[in-house]
C-alpha cells in the first residue's frame, strides 16, 4: 500500500476497492480506513473531529478549549456550535461516454469518479454536511438536492451505484445552470475527465466561483491517457463521437503526451488564478488521496 511523502499514512489500492460489493461497502471502507489512518498521523487535526472542533485562535473564549483532545493531540482545539458546521456541497458527475474508457487500471473513469463521489458523501455525512449529487453529459441528467437529512446519503449512494455512461460532455453548459441556481454559501466539488473545450470549462467554473461558491475540481484520468503505452499500429476510437483514426503510436506519441501536458497545465494554472483548487488524479491511484484535498479546502472554507 502507498503512503503519503514518507508519512505513516497507509492507504487502499483502488484493485482492492474494486472488488467490493456495493457502493456503501467501498464507500465505508475508503472513509473509515482513512480516518483512522489519520488518527495515527501527524495529520490528527483532520480526522473525525474535524466536523465538531476546530483549532484555537487568539481571543476565543477558553472555556470552550477540550483538554481531552489536547491530551491525545497535544494541539488546542475548541468544539464548535452546530451551525459552524453545516456546509451545502453539491458533487458534480461527469457521466459522459468518454468517462466509461478503462485503459491500465482496476476502474475505469466512471467507476472511479462514482466510488470517489460515494466516499466523499459518505465523509460530508460525517461531518454533519448537506451533500447533493447532480449528473451530467451534455446536459443535467439527474439530480439530488443537498440535504443532511437521515437517509438521504443512501439515496446518493444508490444513485451512484446505478450510474451508466451517457453521451457527448458539454461541461460549460451545467456548470452555468448551477451557478446561476446556487443562492447561499456552497461548495461544489467537480469530478470529470475534463475532455471537453478548456476555455468553456475554465469559463463555467469561473462563474461558480464568481457567485462566491467554493470550488474543488478532480480531474480523473486513466493511467493510459496519461503514459500513451501503445505499441502497435490501431485504430483509437473516440468514445464520444465514435470517429476513428488509424495512428502508429511511436510516431504520434511525442506530440500527444505534450498535448495531454499542455492541457493540465492549462487547467492547474488557470484554475488556480480563478481561486479553484485542482487535484489531477490517476484511476490507478488511492482515492484517499481525494478525500485529503476535500478536507484541506473544506478547512479553508470555514
Amino acid at each position: 500500500m502507498p503512503t503519503t511523502a514518507g508519512r505513516d499514512v497507509r492507504f487502499l489500492d483502488p484493485a482492492v476497492i474494486a472488488r467490493l460489493g456495493s457502493m456503501e461497502l467501498k464507500a465505508r471502507t475508503v472513509v473509515e480506513g482513512f480516518l483512522s489512518g489519520l488518527h495515527r498521523s501527524p495529520y490528527k487535526g483532520f480526522s473525525v473531529e474535524f466536523a465538531e472542533y476546530r483549532q484555537y485562535l487568539p481571543g476565543d473564549d477558553l472555556s470552550t478549549l477540550d483538554w481531552k483532545v489536547y491530551a491525545r493531540t497535544d494541539r488546542h482545539f475548541i468544539k464548535k456550535f452546530e451551525e459552524e458546521t453545516n456546509l451545502e456541497c453539491h458533487l458534480l458527475l461527469d457521466v459522459s461516454a468518454s468517462m466509461a474508457y478503462r485503459g491500465g487500471a482496476p476502474m475505469s473513469k466512471i467507476e472511479y469518479g462514482s466510488v470517489l463521489a460515494a466516499s466523499l458523501a459518505y465523509l460530508m455525512n460525517r461531518q454533519r454536511d448537506a451533500a447533493g449529487l447532480i449528473e451530467f453529459d451534455e446536459k443535467i441528467t439527474a439530480r439530488l438536492p443537498a440535504s443532511a437529512r437521515p437517509g438521504h446519503m443512501h439515496a446518493i449512494l444508490l444513485a451512484l451505484e446505478k450510474i451508466v455512461p451517457g453521451s457527448r460532455s458539454n461541461l460549460g453548459r451545467p456548470l452555468h445552470q448551477l451557478a446561476d441556481a446556487l443562492g447561499k454559501r456552497s461548495l461544489v466539488v467537480l469530478i470529470s475527465d475534463l475532455l471537453d473545450d478548456p476555455d468553456g470549462v475554465v469559463k463555467g467554473l469561473k462563474h461558480l466561483r464568481f457567485r462566491g461558491t467554493d470550488v474543488i475540481v478532480f480531474h480523473i484520468l486513466d493511467p493510459y491517457e496519461l503514459q500513451f503505452p501503445f505499441e502497435q499500429a490501431a485504430r483509437f476510437r473516440d468514445m464520444e463521437t465514435q470517429e476513428e483514426v488509424m495512428a502508429v503510436p511511436g510516431s504520434v506519441r511525442e506530440d500527444y503526451l505534450e498535448r495531454m501536458q499542455a492541457r493540465i497545465a492549462f487547467y492547474r494554472r488557470e484554475l488556480g488564478l480563478a481561486g479553484i483548487d485542482y487535484c489531477q488524479l490517476e484511476t490507478s491511484q488511492p482515492l484517499e488521496l481525494g478525500l485529503m484535498a476535500y478536507l484541506m479546502t473544506r478547512h479553508r472554507a470555514l
